[in-house]
């Protein structure tokens, strides 16, 4: 089961990711502490139109299993795009989850990494 929150500003300025990251951790307390959901469940927390890149290691952290478009180049040097669960990023490689198989793209050949929306 997946918990799909969208957040939006009142005054209708940019939802940052940092403003996503901060809204998951008293969410998901939330949700524990009112025993609300009795099944295991995935929270994603997101803005409407987001697509901020993910840049620094703490971005790779907060929106780990959260779903993402990798640009990048394959062997050939052409530009490809991925579409995924992001899994982690380490030294050697981006690791997304693609319907179930794990794909590893060199860390050297991605272009950028983004935040799509979780619908589609």
């Amino acid at each position: 089961m997946t918990v799909q929150v969208q957040i939006r500003r009142t005054d209708g300025s940019d939802v940052s990711l940092d403003d996503c990251a901060g809204f998951s951790g008293p969410m998901g307390e939330a949700l524990e502490s009112q025993a609300l959901l009795t099944e295991a469940y995935v929270l994603e927390i997101s803005s409407p139109g987001i697509g901020e890149q993910l840049q620094s290691d703490r971005d790779f952290q907060t929106f780990r299993s959260y779903p993402v478009e990798v640009l990048y180049r394959d062997d050939e040097g052409r530009e490809q795009r991925q579409q995924g669960s992001l899994l982690e990023r380490n030294a050697d490689h981006v690791q997304v989850n693609v319907r179930g198989r794990i794909k590893r793209i060199a860390r050297a050949s991605v272009i950028s990494v983004q935040l799509i929306s979780p619908t589609g």
